[in-house]
């Protein structure tokens, strides 16, 4: 077996570990019309996951008054909690998260979620007690800012050079590189791969499967 470079392997929830872009793409859309915004095409949409909810509601619809971002919120939450139960884990998922706590790494979820929304997705999908630690974008700063990573670190008590981010999103890896970490992008979510280049991630991977092989082999 390699020898083990990473010691927490942060990961990212939706588009990297759970399958839900395009709801969340499409819950998007709904709350800007339902608040009579202008509503952002598919790209721009799916361009905020990964934010905190409030932070990319705005960035999605700017001509949408900051009086109204209450609403649009509430708007949000009430498309994505009608399907929120059709989702799951990409196929794969379980058993690469079982392979890396085999070889005890520390596992932990930095996300732009609510904490509520990230415990009802636990709950759902059986993760209880799969994850050593977790951070959400309403109980720390939201990214790309580093803090969600740093805290994980000194929580778990782990140096950046031992600690690597996997996301979907440019988001996840500028808050790796902000917090001196090294990361992995996945081109499967909701960004397209050809901007993470820039953001120097150690590799990028196309499926579930071809993740597991280089975090197997590499990390």
């Amino acid at each position: 077996m390699p020898k083990r470079q990473y010691d927490l392997i942060a990961f990212d929830w939706d588009g990297t570990l759970f399958d839900s872009t395009a709801l969340i793409t499409r819950c998007i859309q709904a709350a800007v019309a339902d608040v009579g915004g202008t509503v952002p095409s598919q790209r721009d949409a799916s361009y905020v996951i990964g934010m905190g909810l409030m932070q990319a509601l705005a960035h999605a619809a700017p001509d949408v008054p900051p009086e109204k971002y209450p609403l649009l919120g509430e708007r949000y939450r009430y498309h994505y909690v009608r399907h929120q139960h059709d989702l799951s884990l990409f196929e794969g998922v379980l058993a690469l998260l079982a392979d890396l706590k085999e070889r005890q790494h520390l596992l932990t979820v930095a996300t732009g979620k609510s904490r509520a929304g990230l415990n009802e997705a636990l709950r759902s999908v059986e993760l209880v007690g799969v994850f050593d630690a977790s951070r959400t974008a309403d109980e720390t700063a939201g990214k790309p800012h580093p803090l969600m990573l740093q805290e994980l670190m000194g929580e778990l008590g782990v140096a950046p050079d031992r600690t690597l981010m996997i996301g979907d999103t440019t988001h996840d890896l500028q808050m790796a590189l902000n917090a001196g970490c090294a990361s992995v992008g996945v081109s499967y979510g909701a960004h397209e791969p050809d901007a993470f280049h820039a953001l120097k991630p150690r590799h990028v991977a196309h499926s579930v499967q071809e993740l597991r092989d280089w975090l197997l082999a590499h990390a």
